[in-house]
């Protein structure tokens, strides 16, 4: 199960960690490329507004990508099966990063551009396909636990790329083209050892109707002593469901019986976008200035933001079959709510005392340490648990469209913010994280050691009214 959890994850959510992160280091030099590309092509200047203009596309084609990759993955999961999804999704990986890797010696930019929106494509496959995989195989017991191998391989890409991208690898002027080009390496590592591994059981089980492959899945995963307790609970459900076919996206919003699961998704996957963790790394580079710390130094301090992600998520997947998913995600928005307060105090007398950048610089770890525990890790995985079989795929279709919708609109409407606001911004963030804890608290309920069905008849109370 860790091993079937490592072969997804690769290729899954570290491609999105790994390739939001490494396109900050080679900002400059690809500048340059563009001026160049330009001067040697229409022997002018490149107008500095245009330049601005396709930085940004190269930089936001991106989540226009994982859009795309979201609306597709759960369909690609349904035809191809989740194993089949995730082998496929790879060759658009590779295709990116041979795109890529020969814009510079071309003089193409526009593939690079290209290049950014099939990983994007590749990231939001992976977003949707893999925790579905993962939610799947796993035993009821582990089932957090395992979830959060998501979150653990999408913030161990974040910091792989934070050091790949120094200036001392590959980030300096002249490697950068095989940086951006680097993601294919995890793509391999996919296609190499994800074929050993089973199809999910509950896939071949009660989409495929394959009883003899389902049993030979569980023994793989779960052992010929344990699996037989999990077939149960699997054949409970595929009677449940009674040959429903997957339903689409559009279905789940006229479906009563999945209302408020569905509520709950879009509430959870927009207050995780929106919560200010983007806020917080915009002023990171200018809170560690204040500190004292030169500007060479800087990307190394930036470093510890992407170790405390991962540590965060490391330590979320320890506790959360313990804990429970409630406890950590109503208590990572409270504290984060706590961390605004302070960081807006601190920001509005960041000059008043020679102390109080050190006070910014720990509110910022301590948010992403908040976010990490909470928010950061349980979304994706209650996504996995609020449905059935014939809801999930498209369950994370719309969560992914609806993740990466917001991961665009506040990458646009930021800037804007930040110098509207300035340093209250984060009170507006402290209003949001303030209502989403609320939100969970009075409408979901505890999943942890939970089958799918007894979630299910939690929420029927909900759908459709106490006494039913």
């Amino acid at each position: 199960l860790f091993l079937a959890v490592c072969a997804v994850g690769i290729g899954g959510t570290f491609q999105y960690g790994y390739n939001v992160s490494i396109i900050n280091a080679p900002t400059q030099h690809i500048h340059r490329f563009l001026n160049e590309t330009w001067t040697s092509r229409y022997h002018k200047e490149l107008n500095p507004d245009l330049l601005t203009f396709l930085w940004s596309v190269i930089a936001s084609i991106f989540s226009l990508g994982g859009l795309c990759g979201a609306l597709i993955g759960g369909s690609m999961a349904i035809r191809l099966g989740r194993k089949g999804a995730l082998l496929m999704n790879n060759i658009i990986a590779i295709l990116a990063s041979i795109l890529m890797g020969i814009s510079f010696p071309t003089g193409l930019f526009e593939l690079l551009i290209a290049g950014r929106f099939l990983i994007g494509i590749n990231s939001g496959i992976g977003l949707c396909v893999q925790p579905l995989y993962i939610g799947e195989v796993a035993p009821k017991h582990l089932r957090g636990g395992m979830a959060m191998g998501s979150s653990i391989f999408l913030t161990g890409g974040i910091l792989s790329g934070q050091i790949i991208g120094l200036r001392e690898l590959l980030g300096g002027e002249t490697y950068w083209p095989l940086l951006l080009s680097s993601s294919c390496l995890p793509a391999f590592a996919q296609l190499l050892f994800l074929p050993w591994f089973p199809e999910s059981p509950r896939f071949l089980l009660i989409d495929r109707g394959d009883d003899l492959s389902c049993a030979k899945a569980l023994k793989r995963f779960h052992g010929s002593s344990e699996y037989r307790r999990e077939m149960e609970d699997i054949q409970r459900e595929c009677f449940a469901l009674d040959g429903e076919k997957p339903k689409k996206p559009w279905q789940l919003f006229t479906d009563r019986c999945v209302r408020w699961q569905l509520i709950t998704v879009i509430v959870m996957t927009m207050g995780q976008q929106l919560s200010g963790i983007n806020a917080i790394y915009f002023y990171a580079t200018y809170i560690f200035k204040q500190a004292g710390i030169s500007a060479e130094k800087i990307p190394y301090v930036t470093l510890g933001t992407g170790a405390c992600e991962c540590l965060t998520a490391l330590t979320c997947g320890l506790l959360i079959d313990y804990v429970g998913r409630r406890c950590l995600i109503i208590g990572g928005y409270l504290f984060m709510a706590l961390w605004s307060i302070v960081l807006t105090f601190s920001l509005t007398y960041q000059d008043l005392y020679s102390w109080v950048p050190y006070v910014s610089m720990t509110s910022i770890f301590a948010f992403i340490l908040s976010f990490g525990l909470g928010p950061g890790g349980i979304t994706n995985t209650l996504t996995a648990e609020l449905f059935t079989q014939s809801s999930r795929p498209a369950a994370y279709m719309i969560g992914g469209t609806i993740s990466w919708i917001s991961f665009f609109t506040i990458g646009m409407l930021f800037p804007f913010i930040v110098n509207g606001l300035k340093q209250y911004c984060f009170l507006v963030f402290l209003l949001e994280c303030s209502l989403v804890a609320a939100f969970i608290f009075l409408v979901i309920p505890e999943t942890k050691n939970k089958s799918f069905l007894e979630i299910k008849k939690e929420f029927h109370r909900l759908n459709f009214g106490r006494n039913t």
